[in-house]
């Protein structure tokens, strides 16, 4: 049993709506081969039925605190977590995903045995429909197991550059506090993982790779995709607190901001793709702004980018709608031809304007 004032480990769960996995996930956190922990859930202000099923849980088990607020956002509900926990290490797990029995128990003794700040483990691509399957994603693939430093060039800076998965880690309580690592609160918004990831790389100095895949993270949840207008510049967000951040520690700066500019051409990227076709068109003009920006300020290194990548950024920088509309052609030639005529006009400030005429009419 934990501890009644310093369990070895919080596990924070944040709820908003997720009464249809949600039973899985606390089945998965309660049975656990580690004992020395406190489970504590972070009601959003679910209108579903999932307040009714951690209370349930909670009064069958005391190592469950229940903290509900209004909804104000991942964000907010994650620090609101860390700020209640009493963990000496601090773990998260959605409420859509479940973990293996021992994930706790590896990921703690790993901790300790190593005496390391952050560790991270591989996790599982989980489907439930039309049929129950696992793929192992690879995040640990090609990384030394044990001891690594993520700022290390020697390892090709490639933790910042993977998935943020924050929920396939430990993290000691005290090195968050330390350097001030926390969620931007931004209500409604999205990607906020991405930029307390960013902030756990930048200072964690001893990370343990565990070459196991301990959590099965969740693809048929109809509810997490996101794809509104409201949220199509929240990864925006996030980089403008990364670099904040770096802002607030120029001792990392340095060497972080051409990692940073590589970073943010990969997640523009993906944020550019789950776009719907109206929304890709609007979100590209802002990938060039701030792919210009970076040029202008004398931070991109361009070697640390695959050639590939080099080449469509640098497409993108100078002809954003002309890239957007080459990406699309094979569905619709006619608008491909249409962008062609524009530029034989007035070049890329006409069309651009022209675009963003028909945008905002």
């Amino acid at each position: 049993m934990p501890s009644e004032t310093h369990p070895a480990i919080s596990l924070l769960i944040p709820v908003y709506n997720a009464e249809q996995y949600l039973r899985i996930c606390l089945e998965s956190a309660l049975d656990q081969t580690f004992t020395d922990y406190e489970i504590i859930c972070i009601d959003d202000g679910s209108t579903d039925s999932s307040p009714d099923i951690i209370a349930e849980y909670a009064r069958e088990d005391l190592r469950i605190k229940v903290i509900t607020k209004e909804n104000s956002g991942y964000g907010a509900s994650m620090n609101r977590g860390i700020t209640e926990s009493r963990g000496t290490y601090i773990a998260i797990l959605e409420s859509d995903d479940f973990i293996e029995p021992d994930m706790l128990e590896t990921m703690h003794e790993a901790a300790v045995k190593l005496d390391a700040e952050v560790v991270k483990c591989d996790f599982w691509l989980y489907w439930s429909k039309p049929d129950e399957r696992n793929e192992r994603f690879g995040w640990t693939q090609d990384l030394p197991t044990g001891l690594i430093d993520p700022r290390d060039p020697a390892i090709g800076f490639q933790p910042f550059y993977r998935k943020p998965s924050i929920w396939s880690e430990l993290y000691r309580r005290d090195f968050l506090d330390e350097h001030g690592i926390r969620f931007l609160e931004t209500p409604g918004a999205s990607y906020q993982d991405a930029g307390f990831n960013f902030k756990v790389w930048a200072c964690a100095e001893r990370v343990a790779i565990i070459d196991r895949a301990l959590l099965h993270y969740r693809q048929d949840n109809e509810n997490s995709s996101v794809n509104s207008p409201g949220k199509v510049y929240c990864v925006c967000d996030e980089y403008a607190e990364m670099i904040r951040f770096l802002e607030e520690h120029p001792e990392l700066k340095a060497l972080l901001d051409p990692v940073l500019v590589k970073m943010r051409y990969d997640s523009y990227m993906w944020n550019y793709e789950r776009l719907n076709e109206r929304l890709q068109s609007e979100f590209i003009l802002r990938m060039a702004e701030d792919f210009n920006r970076e040029d202008e300020a004398g931070i991109t290194d361009l070697s640390l980018f695959e050639p590939w990548k080099r080449d469509d950024r640098a497409f993108i920088k100078t002809e954003p709608l002309l890239f957007h509309a080459q990406r699309t052609q094979q569905d619709k030639p006619g608008k491909f031809n249409t962008l062609k005529r524009y530029y034989r006009l007035g070049g890329l400030p006409f069309v651009m304007r022209a675009f963003r005429d028909k945008l905002h009419r």
